[in-house]
């Protein structure tokens, strides 16, 4: 199958499984283990896209100044940053790694 194959095909499958969601009794989703679930898919999504966005380059595999954004912005959380002070350590951090060549 060509690409525009597997664009179609997900999209066709993404649409089903919302429209899926739809059939869910409300009686299930009031419970609060379908909560906590779905908090922790959530955030399970997000931390994986997170990651494979810092170290994926195309198909290969790429340590580079995103890497010490991502931990510089880790560090600051820790810290309980605000938002705004973890973007911009995580801004700093990969600006000040590029000058120094790592890139």
């Amino acid at each position: 199958m060509n690409l525009w194959m597997w664009l179609l095909v997900s999209c066709a499958l993404a649409y089903a499984w919302k429209l899926l969601g739809y059939l869910i009794p409300a009686s299930a989703l009031r419970d609060p283990r379908m909560s906590r679930i779905a908090g922790t898919m959530t955030i399970g999504l997000l931390a994986s896209l997170t990651i494979l966005n810092t170290v994926a380059s195309g198909q290969a595999l790429a340590l580079d100044a995103r890497l010490g954004a991502l931990a510089a912005a880790g560090v600051a959380l820790l810290f309980r940053a605000p938002f705004l002070v973890v973007v911009i350590a995580g801004a700093a951090a990969a600006a000040g790694l590029r000058m120094l060549g790592w890139s």
